[in-house]
C-alpha cells in the first residue's frame, strides 16, 4: 500500500490515547502514527481511513477537517466481547486538485479492497462515494450501492462531480460497473417527481425515510445485497447529529443509524462503508463526533457477527423451498445458519451476473409469493438481467 497519500495520526490523538483504560478501542488497534513505521496489514480485517478534503461538498463548508474528535470519541470506548483486527490508516491530506484527492482515495481503496480489508472511510463530502465506486474497476465485478441519504444527489451529467451530484456520474460514466442503486430514507420534499421517476425507470430502489422509522428491519436485506454503503449524515435528525449544515428537523434517529451501520457490517457482501459530510464547526458538545463513533463500533461488531452464510456454498446448509407462480417458478432459500432468506433468478449461464442471481429476501417475500405475489425486489432484479 501507498503510504505516501497517508498522513499519520495526530500525536495528541497518541497522548489521548494513553490516558485511557488500557481495555479501551484505542489500546486494541493498530495506529499508524510514524512514517517512518508503516503498520502491519497482516490479518487485518477493517481500515479506518480520513480524508480531510471537503471542496466537494456543497452547502457545507467546513467538512473534512478536524476529524480527531471522531477518533478521541472511538478510541475511548470498549469493544465488545470479539476480535478487534483493525488499524488506523491516519488521513489522505487535500491535494493540488480535489480530482487529486479521489486518485488517493480511489488508489488506497483499491488496494485495501483486494486484499479483503474492509475501509471505513470518513470525512469529507459524499462525493467521495464516486472514487470508493471507481476503487472497484479492477476488481471486474459489478457493483451494489446503498446510500443512506435525504436526498438522490443525482444532479445532471453536466455538472462538476459533487456531493450533489455524484449519483449521475455513477449512472453514466464509463466503464459503469454499477448493477443496483438503493437510496433509504430519502425525504420526498427534498427530491422532484423527475428524479424519482428516473430512479425508478433504472429498476433502481428508493425507501421513503417513514419505511425506515415504521419498521427498520426493511433495510438488512437491502444491505446484505450492498458492496458500498454510503451515509450521508444529513439523513440524521439535526437534533441527534448537530454536525451538518444541511441536516434538518427530520431523518432518522441515532438508535437508527446505528442499527442500519451493524446490518451493513453483519452483510457478507459489504467491503467497503462511508460516513461523508461530518461538519465540526457545527458540533455541539461533539455530538456528532459521539454518534460517527458508535456508528463504526457498530459496524465492526457487526462484521465480527457476519454469518458467512451466501447460499453459493454447500446445498444441504439450506433448505430449499419451490412456488410456483403464473408462469415462473421461485426459489427460495432459507440458511440453517443464520435462519437467513434469499430467491433465486435463472440466469443459465450468464457468468456476469451470477453474483445477483441470489436476491436477499425475507420470510414475508416467501409467504407473498405462497400467495401468488411476486415480490418487487424479484421483479426489479429480472428487469435488470434481461
Amino acid at each position: 500500500m501507498n503510504f505516501d497519500y497517508l498522513n499519520p495520526v495526530d500525536n495528541s490523538i497518541l497522548s489521548f490515547i494513553e490516558m485511557q483504560s488500557d481495555r479501551t478501542f484505542g489500546q486494541c488497534i493498530d495506529i499508524y502514527s510514524d512514517k517512518s513505521s508503516q503498520p502491519d496489514l497482516i490479518n487485518k480485517k477493517i481500515a479506518i481511513i480520513g480524508v480531510l478534503d471537503g471542496r466537494g461538498s456543497v452547502g457545507n463548508n467546513g467538512t473534512g477537517t478536524n476529524l480527531n474528535e471522531i477518533r478521541k470519541e472511538l478510541y475511548k470506548l470498549y469493544p465488545g466481547n470479539w476480535p478487534v483486527n483493525v488499524v488506523d490508516l491516519g488521513d489522505i491530506v487535500e491535494g493540488h486538485t480535489i480530482k487529486d484527492t479521489y486518485f488517493a482515495l480511489g488508489e488506497s481503496l483499491e488496494y485495501l479492497i483486494k486484499n479483503k480489508i474492509i475501509p471505513i472511510i470518513i470525512g469529507g463530502g459524499q462525493d467521495l462515494t464516486y472514487a470508493n465506486y471507481r476503487a472497484y474497476d479492477k476488481l471486474e465485478q459489478t457493483v451494489n450501492i446503498v446510500a443512506v441519504d435525504n436526498k438522490f444527489d443525482l444532479g445532471s451529467i453536466e455538472d462538476e462531480l459533487a456531493s450533489n451530484s455524484y449519483l449521475s456520474k455513477v449512472v453514466m460514466n464509463e466503464p459503469n460497473n454499477l448493477f443496483n442503486f438503493c437510496n433509504l430514507g430519502y425525504q420526498t420534499y427534498f427530491n422532484s417527481q423527475d428524479e424519482l421517476d428516473l430512479l425508478d425507470s433504472l429498476f433502481f430502489e428508493t425507501h421513503r425515510l417513514g419505511e425506515l422509522v415504521n419498521d427498520i428491519k426493511i433495510v438488512e436485506p437491502i444491505l446484505r445485497d450492498a458492496d458500498i454503503v454510503s451515509v450521508d449524515i444529513s439523513s440524521i435528525k439535526n437534533s441527534y447529529a448537530p454536525a451538518n449544515k444541511n441536516a434538518g428537523p427530520n431523518g432518522l434517529s441515532g438508535a437508527e443509524i446505528c442499527a442500519i451501520s451493524r446490518y451493513a457490517g453483519i452483510s457478507d457482501k459489504v467491503s467497503s462503508f462511508g460516513i461523508f459530510e461530518y461538519n465540526p464547526i457545527f458540533d455541539d458538545k461533539n455530538q456528532t463526533a459521539q454518534l460517527i463513533s458508535q456508528m463504526i463500533w457498530y459496524f465492526i461488531e457487526g462484521y465480527n457477527y457476519r454469518a458467512h452464510d451466501y447460499p453459493f456454498g454447500l446445498k444441504d446448509q439450506y433448505k430449499k423451498f419451490i412456488v410456483p407462480i403464473e408462469d415462473q417458478i421461485l426459489h427460495f432459500y432459507k440458511s440453517h445458519k443464520s435462519g437467513r432468506w434469499w430467491m433465486e433468478i435463472d440466469i443459465s449461464n450468464n457468468n456476469k451476473f451470477k453474483r445477483h442471481a441470489l436476491i436477499p429476501c425475507t420470510y414475508q417475500d416467501y409467504i407473498s409469493a405462497s400467495n401468488q405475489d411476486i415480490p418487487e425486489r424479484w421483479i426489479r432484479t429480472l428487469k435488470k438481467l434481461v
